[in-house]
């Protein structure tokens, strides 16, 4: 942060002035709106794999057994678990309850996606990861339902 001050005092005019005062000016944006728009667009994701699994639960289960084909885990056990785990991890995100331990719920299915199923759709799982990384490393914000326990509980201490 301060190299970014001493390099808009130095350029104080002209086209790097005009840079460096916008970027402080972003600087000042609060994370909780970037956190509240993470967990909103990976939760929609996952919300609709779920419940694209649970409309035709027969089709779910063969998906698992013809094309998925996940290594030593039963295909009907796997969908379940898939479908738990998108169904309320979406859910928890949503909310953000437990949103930390739900990210890396999340994580954990794009990892299985990733090195298992579809391999070449990586673009794709960045997309999905980059707000879950957030989540966890940052939290679900201000505009959760963790935020508002830790401040009851820290008010009960």
């Amino acid at each position: 942060m301060t190299m970014m001050n001493t390099a808009s005092t130095r350029h104080s005019g002209g086209v790097a002035g005009i840079y460096f005062s916008v970027l402080e000016r972003l600087n000042t944006i609060p994370l909780s709106p970037v956190q509240l728009v993470s967990r909103m667009s990976v939760a929609h994701v996952f919300w609709q794999s779920s419940q694209s699994k649970l409309a035709s639960w027969p089709a779910t289960v063969q998906l698992f057994t013809l094309e998925y084909k996940l290594p030593v885990i039963d295909p009907g056990v796997a969908a379940v678990l898939a479908t738990t785990a998108e169904l309320s991890g979406s859910v928890l995100i949503v909310f953000g309850l437990f949103s930390r331990l739900a990210a890396l719920m999340l994580l954990g299915v794009i990892l299985t996606i990733q090195l298992l199923v579809y391999p070449q759709n990586w673009p794709d799982h960045l997309l999905w990861t980059a707000p879950l990384l957030l989540i966890l490393a940052r939290g679900a914000g201000l505009f959760s339902v963790d935020h508002l326990a830790s401040r009851l509980f820290l008010r009960e201490r």
